[in-house]
């Protein structure tokens, strides 16, 4: 099968020839139809977190199952199914007490080192990315990767629900539990601060602050739901923040994965507020709080996938989507090939999109 493939931090994708294994016992191969270009793929393209190479990355994909294993009874061939790096064992202490994002026993939805490799090139283990590898025409997964979904669902739409819509409005309804009638700042208006901005909206949020450098971000994100926009190009975003609130938000989430913008979404929260860091700061980075402010019941907490229970979750995300409530059309800016995820990568870092999806039909 062709396939992006990531040789190393700092060099770009290069198209080439993989070889993927049959299923075993409750593995599925999915023909890929959309994969979404996700601002966590491009952290690992430009160092600032590890992945052994050679690698597939790629995490925010929807597709059609061609093949299951023997003991697969979730699926069949033909379902259509969006893919989440949660994968999820179903019996550890995370998966049974409500937290199967959390899962700590990820050596039971994968191979073991003795086991042929999912993925190879003559002869050798091509690393899986995330238990997924989305940027490539097929992906061999343990099944409890996967949702089915309904036929009539654009798969371009579902691929976003794979990871950043999934982590975004997550992040408002599940993590931080937005409250009706409540202030909320998002601290970048990518893919996943424009899904907050949208969970704080269903949430019944009164203000949404939409906070970013690049002005048509800044227009799609009041299209999307935002109440106001403040520029950080342009003066002290918390500074604006107060000042629009009148001392600060109930609610703050960062969505870049910057130091600075973490320890701005903290310090721009009011006493008994809640900062929720969903963006990756880079390994080895340390979010600096003023001891002091903690006095006045501030908290800032970690997100990771939106707390999400994705079997629930994401078709519950596509009745919204359905209902009208959430607008995933507009968070796709373009569509292109599988050898123009380069291209993706450079429009992301230049602000020029939300969501790059990488179609394969």
């Amino acid at each position: 099968m062709k396939a992006a493939v990531f040789h190393g931090p700092g060099q770009p994708l290069t198209i080439e020839q993989v070889d993927i294994d049959e299923p075993k016992e409750r593995e599925v191969v999915v023909r890929t139809v959309a994969s979404g270009v996700c601002h966590s793929d491009l952290h690992f393209v430009d160092g600032l977190y590890m992945w052994p190479t050679p690698a597939i990355l790629g995490h925010e994909a929807a597709g059609v199952v061609e093949k299951v294993g023997s003991q697969v009874s979730y699926l069949k061939p033909g379902d259509h199914v969006i893919a989440c790096l949660s994968v999820f064992c179903g019996y550890c202490e995370e998966c049974m007490s409500g937290h199967p994002n959390l899962c700590s026993n990820k050596a039971a939805t994968q191979r073991g080192a003795s086991d042929k490799p999912r993925l190879s090139q003559k002869g050798k283990m091509v690393n899986q990315f995330a238990d997924l590898s989305g940027y490539a025409e097929k992906m061999l997964l343990h099944e409890n990767a996967l949702v089915k979904i309904a036929d009539d669902v654009p798969l371009d739409r579902a691929a976003l629900i794979g990871c950043g819509v999934m982590t975004g409005v997550g992040a408002a309804l599940n993590t931080a539990k937005v409250a009706p009638g409540s202030t909320v700042a998002v601290f970048g208006a990518g893919g996943v601060g424009l899904a907050i901005i949208q969970g704080a909206r269903i949430a019944g949020a009164r203000m949404i602050i939409a906070v970013d450098k690049f002005p048509a971000k800044l227009e799609l994100a009041k299209k999307l739901g935002a109440t106001h926009a403040v520029d950080a190009s342009k003066g002290d975003a918390v500074d604006q923040i107060r000042a629009l609130t009148n001392g600060g938000v109930e609610y703050s989430f960062e969505a870049i994965g910057l130091k600075v913008a973490a320890e701005q979404a903290y310090e721009s929260i009011a006493p008994g507020g809640i900062a929720t860091i969903v963006g990756m700061v880079p390994l080895g980075q340390k979010v600096d709080v003023d001891g002091f402010s903690l006095l006045f019941e501030k908290r800032i907490q970690g997100c990771f996938m939106g707390s999400n229970r994705f079997r629930i979750d994401m078709p519950r995300i596509i009745e919204l989507y359905q209902q009208g409530r959430l607008d995933l059309d507009d968070m796709i800016t373009r569509r292109g090939k599988l050898e123009d995820v380069n291209e993706a990568f450079r429009a992301m870092k230049a602000g020029e999109v939300a969501r790059t999806v990488l179609m394969f039909d």
